[in-house]
């Protein structure tokens, strides 16, 4: 009889063997968020079944956006609605911003260029006054984000706007689930369960920084993430506000 032992996850090697989280954020100063409720593939794009325009159309728009991620977004509670959204920001300090569009058909989303808008300063959409949490739920892409991301994300729901919240595909850094990115910002938090989430929300809502989670801040190279990581751990500065980059040397 043959038994086979299945492959640890490398979310629980991490943690056994204490990684540290910080300076590991992906680098991201621009994000467009697409509702897609079909499958996940690990190939997230190429893999989804849009159309061959709109697939060109966005790799077109984040080749121009330079530094920037997409992400499929869903919320299962909302597969029978006949509209969808797009969210579309900037995490850049100085330009923290989001908009949300809705459309009916994928294929609408080719009569906008998402990327001159937010380069020109324009807005494309409406604009939010309050941030998402995005939750990597990814997991055709690693087991990790299946196992610890779905139960937070159904905790996450409880302790804010539901429509807040959204189950996204990989973000970067699958050995830290679950991993909850907050934007406009773009603060990644690792290795985040159901009892980090009150200490961290209320950081984040008083305009501070959690920093026993904080992966670090997309806009940031990882140089420049372990320096301001550095810097908050010297001198207590925890207020998001309380450090920013001027050069880097």
């Amino acid at each position: 009889m043959a038994v086979s032992a299945q492959r640890a996850l490398c979310a629980d090697l991490s943690e056994d063997a204490s990684e540290s989280l910080a300076a590991t954020a992906s680098r991201v100063d621009r994000w467009l968020l697409v509702e897609y409720g079909g499958l996940w593939d690990r190939d997230v794009l190429g893999g989804s079944l849009l159309s061959a325009p709109l697939k060109e159309h966005l790799r077109d728009q984040l080749a121009r956006l330079g530094h920037a991620r997409l992400l499929f977004v869903k919320q299962p509670d909302r597969r029978s609605r006949a509209r969808r959204m797009i969210f579309l920001g900037s995490s850049r300090p100085g330009e923290e911003s989001l908009y949300a569009l809705e459309f009916e058909e994928h294929d609408d989303l080719l009569e906008y260029d998402f990327a001159a808008a937010l380069l020109d300063g324009g807005t494309p959409g409406i604009p939010l006054d309050h941030p998402l949490f995005v939750v990597c739920t990814h997991g055709k892409r690693d087991r990790c984000c299946a196992k610890y991301g779905r139960p937070l994300y159904d905790s996450l729901k409880g302790r804010v706007d539901p429509a807040w919240v959204w189950q996204s595909t990989h973000v970067g850094g699958d050995r830290f689930a679950g991993n909850v990115v907050v934007l406009p910002e773009g603060l990644y938090y690792g290795r985040v369960d159901d009892d980090d989430l009150d200490p961290l929300l209320d950081s984040y809502f008083s305009g501070r920084i959690r920093l026993d989670h904080y992966r670090g801040r997309s806009t940031y190279t990882f140089v420049v993430q372990a320096a301001e990581r550095a810097l908050r751990e010297e001198t207590g500065l925890t207020l998001i506000a309380d450090v920013s980059l001027e050069r880097v040397e």
